[in-house]
């Protein structure tokens, strides 16, 4: 996609980093791999402060070889996390975090990570992917280029759902209601089923699309309403805990092949280090971001999920289809029959 991202070069002899000081140039002493990691988040959220931590012990453990330079917000990539994406298996990139079921779009197995109401909490949500779930995802994505470590996928929550104009207290106040969604078919096929208008927007544009009213309402977990200052542009939140969302660490394949044997295992060693206090880190902003979001003028209220789950036999059915049988049954093996 000629025009739609920042080379390397340029990356490396510009770009200023989160942490305030420039990339090294390529005519500085320059370790034997530089390397780029892109993810969505704002610099303040666990994800990026951990990942800096991540970067800097692989750093330190491979005696300055592997460097990777930690890019939040998905600088410069036009077209976001889809084209982001792209970049992973065409190999322009190295590494990024994403949702699954945006990489559902390139492995259609990981849309079994964005089912809705599979997972009842985040304890069975890692006990599948930090297991066999896991591994068959990572076999999947293999074959389509792209590399993920084990035990790789960092806490995003579960999403609730936002809203401008009134609450949502069961399924019918979803009628007709314009929605913000992901760009992902998955999502997109969740809110027509539940009879919403659903208006897929990449994260970089959530703000001002709800500011703007091109959306009333927008589903992201508690988080993600706090760091990008969503209770600026909504009123009401509804605890629907409809999906649980995750930054799956995925690489670029030949990429990840080429660097040595030992240098792997310090990457994989360190993954699974840093995924795991990053999701304490997201458990306990989470739990406490009600009481601070109400303070901000936020309007909590419970929804009555039973309504949401009675329409969706024919999803469940769809996309297991689209999932594939394997993939479905190692999900149902954690969640229980899906129907």
């Amino acid at each position: 996609m000629p025009g739609s991202f920042v080379t390397r070069r340029q990356f490396t002899l510009g770009l200023v980093a989160a942490g305030g000081s420039l990339l090294v140039s390529r005519r500085a002493p320059a370790a034997d791999f530089q390397l780029r990691q892109f993810h969505n988040q704002p610099p303040e959220s666990p994800l990026h402060k951990r990942l800096l931590e991540m970067w800097s012990a692989v750093k330190a453990e491979t005696n300055d070889r592997i460097d990777v330079q930690t890019f939040p917000e998905n600088n410069h990539i036009a077209g976001g996390d889809p084209a982001a994406l792209q970049m992973i298996v065409d190999g322009r990139l190295d590494f990024m975090t994403l949702n699954g079921g945006l990489i559902g779009a390139i492995v259609p197995a990981m849309n079994v990570q964005s089912i809705p109401f599979a997972f009842r909490d985040t304890a069975q949500v890692f006990a599948a992917l930090d297991g066999d779930l896991g591994d068959y995802l990572r076999q999947e994505m293999s074959a389509k280029g792209i590399y993920a470590p084990p035990k790789g996928c960092f806490d995003n929550g579960f999403q609730q759902l936002t809203c401008q104009t009134r609450p949502i207290r069961t399924a019918a106040d979803l009628e007709g209601l314009k929605v913000r969604t992901p760009d992902s078919p998955v999502y997109i096929e969740l809110f027509k089923t539940l009879g919403a208008t659903p208006v897929p927007i990449n994260i970089d544009k959530l703000y001002e699309s709800l500011k703007s009213g091109v959306v009333e309402a927008q589903t992201d977990p508690l988080t993600i309403i706090e760091l990008f200052k969503l209770y600026e542009v909504q009123k009401y939140l509804s605890l629907t805990s409809h999906v649980w969302g995750g930054f799956n660490l995925i690489a670029n394949l030949k990429m990840w092949q080429g660097l040595p044997a030992d240098a792997r295992s310090v990457i994989e060693r360190n993954t699974v280090k840093f995924v795991k206090a990053q999701r304490a880190d997201n458990q306990a902003l989470n739990d406490s971001l009600r009481a601070k979001l109400t303070e901000q003028g936020m309007t909590f209220n419970q929804a009555e999920t039973d309504t949401f789950r009675a329409k969706l036999g024919p999803f469940y059915a769809r996309w297991k289809e689209t999932a594939g049988q394997r993939a479905w049954s190692l999900l149902e093996s954690h969640t229980g029959k899906l129907s």
